[in-house]
C-alpha cells in the first residue's frame, strides 16, 4: 500500500541578508502511512519546522517531491494545491497566533466546515465538544482572548479536524504549556487517532513526547535525518550518536 504520505529527497536552502547559505533540508526522504503515527525530533535549527512546511505545502522544496495521496502537490497548479490539501491540516506551536483575534470561534472554524454537510453551528459544536471544549455551543460566539491557552490549542485542534483530514501535521503543539495542560492535549490527540483514524506527523524537540504518541521515530540534526525506525526500538536501543543525547537527556525519576 502506498503511503499517505511522502517525501522525496527533498532540500532546501536559505540565503541570510549576509549572502550565507542556511541549509535546512539536505535530501531528506520521510513517509507517513494512513493511520500512522510518526515523531520527527531534534533540537532547534535542526530543519524539522522547515520539513514540516514543504510537507503542507507552504514552502517549495529546491528540489525533491511531496506526494500526498498519490497525488505530487510539488508542481500542483494553485487550486488543485487548495483541493489537494484539504486532506491535510496543520496544528502550529503558537495557537494564540494563529488565531485571528478578530473572529468569533464560529467565524474561525465555520470557513471548513462548509465543505461539510448539515447545519454550521450544530456541526460546529460537536467538534468542539469532541475537544472537550463543552458544551461546544457556548464558545461559538467567544473570541480567542476569551479562551484561556489550553483552550485555544483545542480550538486549533477543532479547526485542523473541521475538514476531517487523513493527516495532522503538528508543529510543536505542547511547547510552552504546562505540565497539566500537555497531557490533557496529548491525550486528546491520541483519542483523536483512535476514534477518527487520523495520521500524525508530530514534530517535536522532546524526544519524551514521540515515546508517548509515535509509532515511528525520525531523528533530525543539521537538516537530516540521522536515524529512524519504531519508537520503542529508537528509544531503547539508539544507535546514532546524537539520538543518544536525547535520549539521555530525558528526564528520570529516581526514588531512592
Amino acid at each position: 500500500m502506498e503511503p499517505l504520505l511522502s517525501l522525496q529527497d527533498v532540500s532546501k536552502t536559505f540565503r541570510r541578508s549576509g549572502g550565507s547559505v542556511v541549509h535546512a533540508v539536505r535530501s531528506v526522504s520521510l513517509e507517513v502511512d494512513r493511520g500512522e503515527t510518526v515523531a520527527l525530533v531534534g533540537e532547534s535549527g535542526s530543519g524539522k519546522s522547515t520539513l514540516g512546511r514543504i510537507a503542507l505545502a507552504l514552502l517549495r522544496p529546491d528540489s525533491g517531491r511531496v506526494v500526498l495521496n498519490g497525488q505530487c502537490l510539488t508542481d500542483m497548479a494553485p487550486d488543485a494545491l487548495r483541493a489537494a490539501r484539504v486532506a491535510m491540516q496543520p496544528i502550529f506551536q503558537d495557537a494564540t497566533a494563529s488565531l485571528n483575534p478578530r473572529r468569533t470561534v464560529i467565524e474561525l472554524i465555520g470557513q471548513a466546515l462548509r465543505r461539510v454537510p448539515g447545519a454550521r453551528d450544530e456541526r460546529a459544536s460537536a467538534l468542539l465538544d469532541s475537544v472537550g471544549l463543552r458544551p461546544g455551543r457556548e464558545y461559538l460566539h467567544r473570541y480567542p482572548h476569551e479562551l484561556s491557552g489550553g483552550q485555544r490549542q483545542r480550538l486549533a485542534i477543532a479547526r485542523a479536524l473541521a475538514t476531517d483530514p487523513q493527516l495532522v501535521i503538528a508543529d510543536e503543539p505542547l511547547s510552552g504549556a504546562d505540565v497539566s495542560i500537555r497531557g490533557q492535549i496529548l491525550n486528546l490527540l491520541i483519542g483523536i487517532k483512535e476514534q477518527r483514524r487520523v495520521a500524525y506527523l508530530m514534530i517535536t524537540h522532546d524526544i519524551s513526547i514521540a515515546r508517548a504518541f509515535a509509532d515511528r521515530v525520525a531523528v533530525m540534526m543539521q537538516g537530516e535525518i540521522v536515524e529512524s525506525g519504531p519508537a520503542a526500538a529508537v528509544m531503547t536501543t539508539p544507535t546514532h550518536e546524537y539520538t543518544k543525547r536525547l535520549v539521555a537527556a530525558v528526564p528520570t525519576l529516581e526514588l531512592g
